[in-house]
């Protein structure tokens, strides 16, 4: 009785970590498993059968991969404009000493720390005083201000952890502002810029309050799904989504290789 409670206390960590991994992932298995199945009626919420029908033809169903486009487009140029400003501002926050700079840095939290609802109806309500019509550069706006908060502390994150000797070493070997910035600072910071880039690609593209407050007329993915599930569910949906996640899995890989290849060159 002694040795499985022994070797229980020693595994504890890695069952607990086991277990919190499969109920993260059951979700996209469950997805994946109902997008080869070929339901009766409109509702894809119990399994019939085995097909391939819905894989050979995902934009089968109308308006979704036109929904889906304008997501992957709102969602890079929301990613370009916040990664641009998140970065000035973690570096200005980190690097720079001015007025209101502690005030500037608890403010970065508050999109962060809000509910998304509260952001949602404000940025309507500044929306509707100033005129704007409602939709695709209405999203895109809204969205950049809902990302910047996760680059800017991604990045913040990244440049604290710098050491400014690197940045001084440039300097005495002749290296001008722009050549330190590019050659030293910015590759440093480089994964910091990675993971908030990444972040927030993946807020923007999922989001829907926001979306649903500030869009008008438009559609995006996720309220196309939100729209089909009031009255089926395409298989087609489980289809992208498996997509997606799979898409997901790999920059993972691809970027957990990518580092390990860098550490085994450095050392």
């Amino acid at each position: 009785m002694r040795a499985p409670l022994r070797w229980l206390r020693r595994n504890v960590v890695v069952l607990m970590g086991l277990l919190t991994l499969a109920y993260l992932i059951l979700p996209n298995l469950v997805v994946l498993v109902f997008s080869f199945n070929d339901p009766v009626g409109k509702f894809n919420y119990s399994w019939r059968e085995f097909s391939l029908d819905a894989w050979k033809n995902p934009c089968g169903v109308p308006d979704l991969c036109g929904s889906l486009g304008l997501s992957l487009q709102i969602a890079f140029f929301a990613t370009l404009g916040a990664t641009v400003l998140g970065v000035m501002i973690a570096f200005a926050l980190v690097r720079y000493r001015f007025r209101a700079r502690g005030a500037v840095n608890s403010l970065i939290f508050l999109p962060m720390a809000m509910p998304e609802v509260v952001l949602a109806a404000s940025l309507l309500t500044l929306f509707l005083n100033l005129g704007a019509e409602l939709g695709f550069w209405t999203i895109l706006i809204a969205h950049t201000a809902f990302c910047l908060s996760f680059v800017v502390v991604a990045v913040k994150a990244r440049v604290l952890s710098m050491d400014p000797r690197l940045e001084e070493a440039a300097r005495d070997l002749y290296a001008g502002p722009v050549q330190t910035f590019l050659r030293v600072t910015l590759p440093i910071a480089a994964p910091g810029i990675a993971a908030g880039a990444l972040l927030a690609f993946a807020l923007s593209f999922d989001d829907f309050i926001i979306t649903n407050f500030n869009s008008g007329a438009t559609v995006t993915f996720p309220m196309f799904v939100w729209g089909s599930a009031q009255r089926g569910t395409p298989v087609q949906i489980n289809v992208i989504g498996t997509a997606m996640f799979a898409v997901a899995v790999l920059v993972v890989v691809v970027g957990q290789i990518i580092g390990n290849r860098r550490a085994k060159r450095s050392s």
